[in-house]
């Protein structure tokens, strides 16, 4: 299995979809099943019945999973890069492809 070029905590924009062009941070990654979820992209309303811990119910709004091939690494300026991966003083960083910047610190 290659190594995940997007990771919990990541900024990332969404290149396709109904959400195209927005932005988020990744909140769960699953590499097994290339999906990812990102805050506030993709959101999904779940009909929830009354019960004794929720009395009320009613509608809630969770962000649904997305393909991982959907979303890319948020550069400094806020627009989409890819990532690859070099060595830098021994250990193995991600650096973005557009500004060269490494992205883990």
């Amino acid at each position: 299995m290659a190594a995940a070029k997007i990771k919990k905590g990541d900024s990332v924009v969404v290149l396709s979809g109904k959400d195209k062009g927005r932005t988020g941070t990744v909140l769960q990654v699953s590499p097994k099943d290339g999906k990812v979820v990102v805050e506030g992209v993709n959101v999904a309303t779940k009909h929830r019945k009354p019960t004794q811990a929720n009395p009320q119910g009613g509608i809630d709004r969770v962000p649904a999973p997305m393909a991982i091939s959907k979303v890319a690494v948020a550069d400094k300026d806020g627009k989409p890069t890819r990532v690859r991966f070099e060595v830098k003083d021994g250990k193995k960083v991600r650096v973005a492809v557009k500004s060269g910047e490494t992205i883990d610190v």
